[in-house]
């Protein structure tokens, strides 16, 4: 845990450095969570009023910068992001600036690590090796590392959904209770976009307490989780002006849920299922092609029902559907995999879980994870060094492997016959090796002896999905 944590820190703390834009060490959203925090520390409040007035953001964001915030009562300033990232940063900028912020995420990047590394081993069986190994070069390239220095709620609220499923994995007694219902709260407070996983999460805790017959637990969290929701709704209505942040948003003006999009194409947005993963620019697996391997392992997972399962499958596919439904695009002002990050150490726990046996899929895991770690080394150092930004033109970086790579990647922002040949293709290719590693699966549960292999009945299955 504390090798893969090391390694999580410096890979991330590889990109404070690195410029978000030209001009500019933070960009987008970042400059703005900075701001609320040190509003936070040296007012005690939300408004960044007088922040603009006095440039603080000129040590993290050289060129001029406007509000994102509509301007309230007497220009109160109020930008439209959830407090809780801005609340945990607000003493490190205070003391430090922005480095000392950034520092401060790329400790949450080596928790993330190393905690990730624990539910691997200790919930779901993976010996330490292989384990390590798997978590090291994902937590060591994009998009975890990336995130990792950059200044958004994506690698804290990851931190949060790993300790909710430790919590969900284990006994579920009164501490694991605790965790689980703080963790579950404190997403929506990093962003609401994280209230579909923390659903997820919720509820699955509550159909475990149901099974196990434990009403008045199952009841107790119930309505501490309904009484949070209402004090999440009613304190962001007198803090930003309605039931979310983008209420106090500039761009919000026809609405807050204008954030989704003001005429939402979901059907075409569908192709984001598999764009998350291949696109050529934006897609996770173009910096990082290890991640392909979540296909074949949440096939076998299916097939094989590790206990625990569905604490890994139910949070993802929310995280995923949120991505792919629900964000306005995925190809936005950010480094890649920015709508994924929160539900990527489920990921990253399956692949592990996949490659366990070792052999050929750890050779595999391993093999691949390393071009992912030479292409995050790779643009962190033309980013310090070079002319390559975080988000301007990372796709412009020289590294020979990843401009080899993408070449077979489809192309979702040039749209041509040749994107949805390769879409076609990716595809085709995900759901083949997804019913493959499943069929694979139930063969290697059939060959086992009955007591091994079998987990036909209710009771076992239920077991298996809620990790009792």
């Amino acid at each position: 845990m504390a090798l893969v944590a090391l390694v999580a820190f410096a890979a991330a703390v590889a990109g404070i450095g690195a410029p978000a834009t030209f001009g500019a060490q933070t960009t987008a959203d970042e400059p703005h969570y900075l701001l609320t925090a040190i509003s936070l520390a040296e007012d005690g409040d939300l408004d960044v009023a007088d922040e603009f007035r006095e440039g603080a953001y000129r040590p993290f964001h050289a060129l001029d910068l406007a509000p994102q915030a509509a301007a309230g009562d007497g220009g109160r300033l109020v930008e439209p992001h959830d407090p809780l990232l801005p609340v945990l940063l607000a003493v490190p900028a205070a003391l430090g600036g922005w480095v000392l912020a950034k520092l401060v995420l790329c400790a949450a990047a080596a928790a993330l690590a190393a905690l990730t590394l624990w539910i691997a081993v200790r919930r779901f069986d993976v010996p330490v090796m292989p384990a390590a190994g798997v978590v090291g070069v994902l937590a060591a390239s994009a998009p975890l590392a990336a995130y990792g220095s950059q200044v958004y709620p994506e690698i804290v609220a990851a931190l949060v959904v790993a300790i909710a499923v430790a919590a969900l994995t284990g006994r579920m007694g009164r501490a694991g209770l605790i965790v689980l219902a703080v963790a579950v709260v404190a997403l929506p407070w990093l962003s609401v976009k994280y209230a579909p996983v923390a659903a997820a999460l919720a509820g699955l805790a509550l159909w475990r307490l149901a099974r196990d017959r434990r009403t008045g637990a199952a009841i107790g969290l119930g309505a501490g989780l309904v009484l949070a929701a209402v004090v999440y709704v009613v304190a962001h209505h007198a803090l930003y002006g309605g039931a979310t942040p983008y209420a106090a948003g500039a761009f919000f003006v026809d609405g807050q849920l204008t954030v989704v999009g003001s005429d939402p194409d979901y059907a075409g947005r569908s192709r984001r299922i598999v764009g998350l993963l291949v696109d050529r620019d934006f897609g996770i697996a173009a910096w990082q092609p290890a991640w392909l391997l979540l296909v074949p392992a949440l096939g076998a997972m299916a097939a094989r029902r590790p206990r625990g399962g569905a604490a890994i499958a139910l949070p993802l596919a929310a995280g995923w559907f949120v991505a792919t439904f629900v964000a306005l695009t995925m190809q936005g002002w950010w480094f890649p995999g920015r709508q994924l990050v929160v539900v990527l150490p489920l990921a990253v726990v399956a692949i592990a879980w996949w490659a366990r046996e070792g052999g050929r899929r750890l050779g595999v895991a391993l093999g691949l994870g390393a071009i992912g770690v030479i292409a995050q080394a790779w643009v962190a150092a033309e980013a310090v060094w070079g002319d390559l930004t975080w988000v301007v033109n990372l796709q412009d970086t020289g590294n020979p492997l990843y401009r080899a790579w993408a070449v077979l990647l489809p192309d979702y922002l040039d749209v041509t016959p040749m994107t949805w040949v390769l879409h076609g293709a990716w595809t085709a290719g995900a759901v083949a090796a997804a019913a493959l590693a499943y069929r694979s699966a139930r063969r290697d549960v059939a060959r086992r002896p009955p007591q091994e292999g079998a987990r036909a009945s209710a009771p076992a299955l239920a077991d298996a999905l809620t990790g009792r």
